[in-house]
């Protein structure tokens, strides 16, 4: 029996051994079928007009919105980025994981000092292990509001989408438009510490659509032929305001959202957050006609400014004969019905059909349990002001962001990752608190000696490869608002929301620790609360900046000053010895209306 064993035991071997072959084989197979992507993105001053006015804008290589990227699973991204404009300017890749790439990541102070008028930076990274939709967009100040595009990440060559293919493709960015310099505007509500001014109209694919004066004769126009299946890529790149979006007599199949793939449901509307992604099937079904898409806001904040109007474009059924096509453009497209400004139950019906496609590898057990709270608060006006020059926040005050009660002070001269790395002292400290420093009823009526968060720019350790949890707890400090919480460097899980005060006893009942959905940013219901989990696994430095996002919250700057302009913004950061860093983003990357948190992990 012993040449038997013998044979056997070669043969298992051998087996083995093929294996590993195979397995490297096919690893280089896989690595040679990768690209990399070199681009160019020049940022200038372009003439733009929108609303009947010409205005300089700032754009990408004079396009607004700026260059779609097209990708596929395991490529690679080079892009140099050339300043041809007056302000500082950086790059945010948003929802790219970066894993090792901290400092391609973007931020304006946190992974990279800003590249200069007349200077240029080349960001280089990989995205590995996503598909789907992403998008970029300028992290300094409100460059954000014209500086944007879509990333979109295609399956690896040869590999098919988990539904059917569809015919066609098309992004749709949902954008905010200023009839003015958003760059003034944001200064002006920094330096009276009221709220900035809300936008004059929401774009598609950068035009507002044929509701608004001057804009029919440019309104975006959606091509499809009857009976086939687009892929809509809608992408909410708006500064400050939650949309709704809907397509007049189309259902909406979700099969994706933040470049992770979804367990498909059929809707009539989308809510998205900014910064969120949503991909959706539509299939042209009904009557050859023309048809509106359109978007409007989600607010959930009682008794702030908003800007209530409606962007539209318009879903053309082609036709093979030129009179048919000639008679389509006489007849006015079918507008669709769209939700109420604040109706949160169609936001809470549609968040809660999220799931992904199987049982996931959600953290059944955790390591390290964070608790947020997000508000507003206000700051007393500054002794700099005078009986002329008021604060134009509540009774003279001045607006202020905040987590746990701490507001965000960007630093100015270097980045936080670089102060990390390099061990310099003095730019952020690591004593961010866990939790609420006092806990109170954060959804009822707040003392108002809570109302004043204490400026800093702290940070939170994680140790690398825990399991965390982040419990997300709106409050109604001033106003109680729906906030969108985007975190840099990693996507999470949500494995529950609810309304009032989050109740670990009762609450924890309800996690879905099966398939829930894995975003990169999440939507904090109004009054209520959001629980994500992830695992500290992204090694070098990736911030995580908490963020909200609303109207009321984006007049939360106050007295750090950033770049020369007042700011105010929260920390909140880990970082384990050598590790990476993720910040949890408040989502307007704007300096000063964001609460901000750094984690390294």
């Amino acid at each position: 029996m012993e040449p038997v064993k013998f044979i056997l035991n070669n043969a298992k071997h051998s087996y083995i051994f093929l294996l590993a072959i195979f397995v490297l084989l096919a690893t280089a197979l896989s690595s040679a079928n990768a690209k990399v992507h070199e681009h160019e993105f020049v940022v200038q001053a372009t003439p733009v007009k929108r609303l009947c006015k010409t205005h300089n804008t700032i754009t990408v290589n004079g396009q607004y919105p700026g260059p779609t990227l097209e990708i596929n699973n395991g490529d690679t991204l080079v892009v140099k980025v050339t300043n041809k404009a007056r302000y500082n300017v950086t790059i945010h890749w948003h929802g790219v994981r970066q894993m090792r790439t901290g400092w391609a990541d973007g931020p304006e102070f946190v992974t990279q000092c800003p590249i200069r008028p007349g200077g240029s930076y080349t960001y280089r990274f990989t995205v590995q292990g996503q598909e789907g939709t992403l998008w970029w967009h300028a992290h300094s100040s409100w460059l954000r509001a014209t500086v944007y595009g879509a990333l979109i990440i295609r399956p690896k060559e040869g590999e098919p989408y988990p539904f059917p293919k569809p015919k066609h493709e098309t992004p749709i960015l949902l954008g905010e438009w200023w009839d003015a310099n958003p760059i003034d505007v944001v200064r002006q509500a920094t330096r009276t510490g009221g709220a900035p001014n809300v936008s004059d109209a929401y774009t598609i694919n950068g035009q507002p659509g044929d509701l608004y004066k001057c804009s029919t004769q440019d309104t975006t126009i959606v091509a499809v032929n009857a009976g086939e299946t687009s892929l809509l890529r809608v992408i909410n790149a708006a500064l400050n305001q939650p949309l709704f979006f809907t397509v007049a007599n189309h259902k909406l199949t979700v099969v994706g959202a933040d470049a992770s793939y979804l367990k498909p449901f059929t809707t009539k509307v989308l809510m998205l957050g900014p910064g969120q992604t949503t991909d959706v099937l539509l299939t042209a079904d009904q009557p050859p006609a023309r048809y509106y898409l359109a978007a409007r806001a989600y607010q959930s904040a009682q008794n702030a400014a908003f800007d209530n109007t409606t962007t539209t474009a318009i879903l053309h059924y082609s036709h093979p004969h030129p009179h048919h096509h000639h008679r389509h453009h006489q007849t006015r497209p079918l507008m669709p019905p769209l939700p109420a400004f604040n109706d949160t139950n169609t936001v809470t019906a549609f968040s809660r059909s999220f799931r992904s496609p199987r049982r996931v590898e959600v953290p059944t057990e955790v390591d390290d349990t964070l608790f947020f709270t997000v508000g507003l608060g206000l700051n007393k006006c500054p002794r700099s002001f005078n009986a002329t020059r008021r604060c134009q926040g509540p009774n003279g005050t001045r607006f202020t962001a905040s987590i746990n009660n701490i507001s965000f002070v960007l630093p100015n001269n270097v980045s936080i990752l670089q102060a990390h790395y390099l061990g310099i002292p003095g730019v952020f400290t690591t004593d961010f608190p866990a939790r609420p420093p006092v806990k109170f009823d954060y959804t009822g009526k707040v003392s108002r000696s809570l109302w004043q968060p204490v400026p800093g720019t702290k940070a939170h350790k994680l140790k690398f490869g825990s399991r965390v949890q982040i419990v997300l707890q709106d409050t109604s400090i001033v106003t109680p608002e729906n906030h969108p919480i985007h975190l840099h460097g990693y996507d999470f899980y949500i494995v529950a929301e609810g309304f009032g005060n989050f109740d670990p006893k009762k609450d924890t009942k309800k996690f879905n620790l099966v398939d829930p959905p894995l975003r990169n940013t999440v939507a904090v219901p109004v009054n209520g609360w959001a629980v994500i989990r992830f695992v500290a696994d992204n090694p070098g430095k990736c911030l995580a900046y908490a963020l909200s996002l609303g109207r009321s919250y984006w007049m939360g700057f106050g007295d750090g000053i950033v770049g020369g302009e007042r700011s105010r913004e929260i920390a909140i950061h880990r970082a384990p010895s050598g590790g990476s860093a993720s910040l949890l983003e408040s989502f307007q990357h704007n300096h000063g209306f964001k609460y901000r948190g750094l984690i390294f992990s």
